[in-house]
């Protein structure tokens, strides 16, 4: 999944003519893509579906944290609530230099 880089939306896979380009829906930025892409037909609905051969890490990111491996201060973050419903969520975090994963407790 890639972004757009002028207003952040989505890029969306479309086929035009012979091959396939990223369209950004919001602003109508067009990308050609880096990595192939590859085109799937589902049978029951005939529709095509664009698929990225390239694994993308598609969390969102805080600088308000620092990592205790590299010192790094940008990680990737996500929140699981790992206890019971009454206590809060678990934020893990995800160095974006080292990627190193570490939890915690609000």
């Amino acid at each position: 999944m890639e972004f757009c880089p002028r207003c952040e939306s989505v890029l969306i896979a479309e086929k035009k003519s012979n091959s396939v380009v990223l369209i950004c829906r919001k602003c109508g930025y067009v990308k050609k893509p880096a990595g192939d892409i590859v085109a799937h037909k589902q049978r029951k609905t005939k529709k095509t579906v664009m698929v990225d051969d390239m694994e993308k890490e598609v969390l969102p990111k805080t600088g308000d944290v620092q990592c205790p491996q590299c010192g790094n201060k940008e990680a990737y973050w996500w929140s699981v609530q790992t206890r019971s419903a009454d206590e809060p969520m678990t934020q893990f975090f995800r160095c974006t230099k080292c990627g190193y994963t570490w939890r915690e407790y609000a």
